[in-house]
């Protein structure tokens, strides 16, 4: 901001000086001109009454040479004087007899020896060098000469030149001082705005925010500060209620929700047995209940705070999870195979990997039909080749499938299925419509992201995308020749 102010007062001053300077140049530029031609045009006149009285005196011989040295030199140009006839009096530099004899043919001293009473000012080039040259008419009452000067253009540009120089560094003045006023102002005004980023940023990152204290800068910055101020306490308020209803809430339930189960297993032996339906219903139903504050408390943990992600190796995590849910699947006659081909790390939060295998996997045995599979596979997503490098670059996310052959879901279901306490009307019993929402929250945390898809074979397939540690090594742009992804073997249990 600081930078964006400071060159919009340097732009709008350059602005302003431009309107003024470059009218200002050309009409001190146009005086100086007029002030040198006035001054040689004094001059050519003040020789020529010299010279009107040297002639009449008869001493023209003797006083004008020095007359005319002398002026020359005041000047810093030459000058001639001719008699009404052209033949040289006196000059101030040596004049060969070619150029002595071609003085008459002068249009400047031609047009004073035709009487004219006007000066006549040209520019002219006389062995290379431009000058200005001034004429003027010698006489008393009658015609007796002219004079002629002619003075250096370079003299004048000079001059010009001089004139420019001075607005140029008046500017060059001008604009530094407007870049240390405006520097100062800029940071005044953006002290301001950067405390509030920082607050903004904190209060994005960490769910809370140190109050704003601005005690200078413009009016509504500080108006803003406040509001922030006052928005940012409130919203803090908010979550901290929030999460500590949720946490309280749900380990207060776990104990009488344990002491409800164990009441109703000791009401088993007393039970008839017409009702013992109705009892395996409430301990169901308390077991969901049970399930359901478990999930409550992992989001209120998650909720918390910011948990630092560390790198997790995630082929072990998933041989782990296979290891512990082989046995169960194999007693509901489903198969749990584990598919990959991804050796490297992903950034997580900790116990993140596990939570959502354990939430999936939970998920994908409820719906899978006996003698049917469940695949848990790590693949990495395809990266396209750089048009101008011979090697891909490496992924930088890595995804985590959980493929089930259950009756899936429908666009509309799949879009719906990580809303809190929602579940698919035809859902099995015992869901709580909490474990696809942790998994969403889970990944988040970790820098992922969590979808649905349709699987291959009619069931669901829930794609888990979380972030590599460190980019794996690159790969041959075509693979290797017949290459294949292998099923990894079931462990034992």
């Amino acid at each position: 901001m600081t930078r964006r102010l400071l060159l919009s007062y340097l732009s709008l001053a350059a602005l302003v000086l431009l309107c003024l300077e470059i009218p200002l140049g050309f009409v001190y530029s146009r005086g100086e001109r007029e002030r040198i031609v006035n001054a040689a045009k004094d001059e050519a006149e003040s020789v020529s009454a010299y010279a009107s009285l040297s002639i009449s005196a008869g001493r023209a011989a003797q006083d004008l040479p020095t007359r005319a040295a002398h002026c020359a030199e005041r000047i810093g140009g030459k000058v001639v004087i001719v008699d009404t006839t052209g033949t040289l009096l006196a000059s101030s530099h040596p004049l060969s007899t070619r150029a002595s004899r071609e003085l008459v043919d002068r249009p400047g001293i031609a047009a004073a020896l035709g009487g004219t009473s006007t000066v006549d000012v040209r520019t002219s080039t006389i062995g290379g060098v431009q000058y200005l040259s001034v004429a003027a008419p010698v006489k008393h009452d009658t015609l007796q000469g002219a004079v002629w000067l002619t003075l250096p253009t370079r003299v004048v540009e000079g001059r010009v030149h001089h004139v420019w120089l001075l607005l140029g560094l008046g500017g060059l003045a001008v604009l530094t001082a407007t870049a240390v006023v405006g520097f100062g102002i800029a940071r005044w005004a953006g002290r301001p705005i950067r405390e509030l980023e920082r607050a903004t940023h904190e209060l994005a990152d960490d769910g809370r925010a140190t109050p704003v204290e601005i005690t200078q800068g413009p009016p509504e910055v500080r108006s803003l500060a406040a509001a922030f101020n006052r928005t940012a306490a409130r919203l803090a308020h908010l979550l901290a209620s929030q999460r500590a209803f949720a946490g309280e809430a749900s380990h207060q339930l776990k104990t009488p929700l344990a002491a409800l189960r164990l009441r109703l297993e000791n009401l088993e032996p007393d039970i008839a047995l017409d009702a013992r339906p109705t009892l395996t219903a409430a301990m169901t139903e308390t077991d969901r209940l049970a399930k359901m504050v478990e999930g409550l408390l992992a989001m209120a943990r998650l909720d918390e705070g910011a948990v630092t992600r560390e790198p997790v190796e995630l082929v072990r995590v998933c041989g782990e999870r296979h290891r512990a849910w082989i046995s169960l699947y194999e007693q509901h006659g489903v198969r749990l195979v584990l598919l990959g081909d991804f050796g490297g790390q992903v950034l997580v939060v900790p116990g993140a990997v596990e939570q959502i295998l354990d939430n999936l996997l939970s998920n994908a045995l409820r719906v899978s039909p006996p003698g049917s599979a469940v695949s848990i596979d790590v693949r990495r997503p395809a990266v396209p080749e750089r048009r101008f490098h011979p090697r891909p670059a490496g992924p930088t996310r890595v995804e985590l499938h959980v493929m089930d052959e259950g009756p899936g879901m429908t666009d509309e279901q799949r879009r719906r299925a990580f809303d809190r306490f929602w579940r698919a009307p035809d859902a099995p019993k015992g869901g709580t419509g909490l474990g696809l929402a942790l998994v969403q929250r889970l990944a988040h945390a970790s820098g992922g992201e969590a979808e649905l898809r349709a699987a291959p074979d009619g069931g669901l397939d829930a794609v888990v995308h979380l972030p590599c540690a460190d980019p794996p090594a690159p790969s041959h742009p075509f693979g290797r020749p017949g290459a294949r992804r292998r099923e990894a073997p079931a462990l034992p249990a």
